[in-house]
């Protein structure tokens, strides 16, 4: 496929896709945390939940949405007003697209109104720093087709072979849409950084042999039990646990994409 006929626009330049070769990752958790650790930096961020059939994201926050995207689809409102704030008790925090739990696979969509979407998050990144996409696990099309043209696209994976090849599965679909897309790794839950470190190498190899790129590693997130306990009480993890070993890992992480 050829390359992209134009550079990424400024605004295309704030989105940051999440995305996952295959469910159960984690990656909900990375972009509900990785939002967070952005906005205490100072950034003005805005998390889109894109899994429509399996949103979770206001769930994870403790939020019940009056409205959320499947008003969007019907059309019977915009984008910017299903918006609502995440905020803490100082007043920091970030703005939540809610998703559609329960209405169906993302791949359902037409992709006239994916397009839409897609577009509209364009439009409001004009207002944020950073807008992140947290798309459903997979490949579908609808999923290639929302990441397609972010500025940065995070792969998230863990140590297990089957995230592994699923992980490398959407790394050669996305380069073979778009050889210029900014694709790097986050390796989630693993024992230490050397665990963390030889999965993102078995990736790298394989994209190298059979792909010709090296994604880069975007960082690596250890396995911390405080992590369930932030989930299981809808709280993020840098209110509940600041000092975790992972919000640290996700700070750093943070810190290198802008």
């Amino acid at each position: 496929m050829s390359d992209q006929p134009t550079p990424l626009s400024p605004l295309e330049h704030k989105l940051i896709a999440v995305a996952s070769g295959k469910g159960g990752v984690g990656k909900t958790f990375f972009s509900v945390t990785l939002a967070q650790a952005l906005a205490r930096a100072g950034r003005k961020v805005l998390l889109f939940d894109g899994d429509i059939g399996l949103a979770n994201v206001d769930i994870q926050l403790g939020l019940m949405p009056e409205r959320d995207l499947g008003q969007v689809i019907s059309g019977d409102a915009t984008l910017k007003d299903v918006i609502i704030p995440y905020r803490e008790q100082d007043g920091s925090g970030f703005d939540v697209l809610p998703g559609k739990s329960g209405s169906g696979a993302l791949g359902n969509l037409n992709r006239d109104t994916l397009t839409g979407i897609r577009k509209g998050l364009v439009a409001l990144a004009a207002d944020y720093d950073h807008v992140i996409l947290d798309l459903a696990a997979g490949i579908d099309p609808a999923v290639t087709l929302l990441s397609y043209r972010a500025g940065t696209l995070l792969v998230v994976m863990t140590a297990d072979p089957t995230s592994l090849t699923d992980a490398y599965a959407f790394v050669k679909v996305t380069h073979m849409r778009d050889p210029k897309a900014d694709i790097r790794i986050v390796v989630n839950n693993v024992a230490n950084k050397r665990e963390g470190e030889r999965a993102y190498e078995a990736i790298k190899r394989a994209a190298e042999g059979f792909l010709k790129i090296s994604p880069p590693l975007a960082g690596i997130i250890r396995q911390d039990s405080k992590i369930v306990d932030a989930i299981r009480s809808q709280v993020p993890l840098f209110t509940r646990h600041p000092q975790s070993d992972a919000a640290g890992d996700v700070k750093t992480l943070a810190a290198g994409l802008f």
